[in-house]
């Protein structure tokens, strides 16, 4: 086995990091939150690419958005490091490569294998991106609120939106899975 990437990995690979980036600016407004495709692009990126490729392609999204493309959904450029929601970012990467490795180790015929495993990531991105906010408002922006405060900002509406995210990333990926080989 190579560790070398083929024409074939690098086209998927850019393709999910495109689509990761597109689905930042589709938005679907809803109350108190927007609802984005960027972590539905997230989860597909690790079940239709497994954990190393799909790891890659969001970490390739999130190293363009820092050398100055504006592929976040506010901007890019480093400085966005000491943005709050940075920690996402970070997060999505970590995200990625989990439902991946669980695609490649129990397959993608079972929707609940799949569903379980985005839920896994979801409440994984939102730990680490509630805490990464809490630790940019009390020491950047000098704003000391408990970290509790950050992680239940995203209870009932964002993980309502994030559930069906789950869902719909399992359904696709089970479709395609189904259909094409990657």
């Amino acid at each position: 086995m190579t560790n070398k990437i083929n024409t074939k990995s690098m086209i998927q690979v850019a393709l999910l990091t495109a689509l990761i980036a597109i689905g930042a600016f589709i938005r679907i407004p809803l109350p108190i939150t927007v609802f984005t495709m960027q972590f539905i692009f997230v989860l597909l990126s690790g079940l239709l690419l497994g954990s190393k490729k799909g790891a890659l392609s969001c970490l390739l999204y999130v190293l363009i958005g820092l050398f100055g493309f504006p592929v976040f959904t506010e901007g890019g450029g480093p400085l966005y490091i000491i943005k709050p929601t940075f920690g996402y970012l970070i997060a999505f990467i970590l995200a990625a490569f989990f439902v991946g490795f669980i695609r490649e180790k129990y397959g993608y015929n079972s929707f609940i294998t799949l569903f379980i495993a985005c839920v896994f990531a979801m409440i994984f991105t939102y730990l680490i991106g509630s805490f990464y906010t809490y630790i940019i408002f009390k020491y950047v922006a000098g704003t000391p609120l408990p970290y509790w405060t950050f992680l239940a900002s995203l209870f009932p509406i964002t993980a309502i939106k994030d559930l069906f995210s789950c869902a719909f990333a399992s359904i696709v990926a089970k479709k395609i899975n189904n259909r094409i080989s990657l």
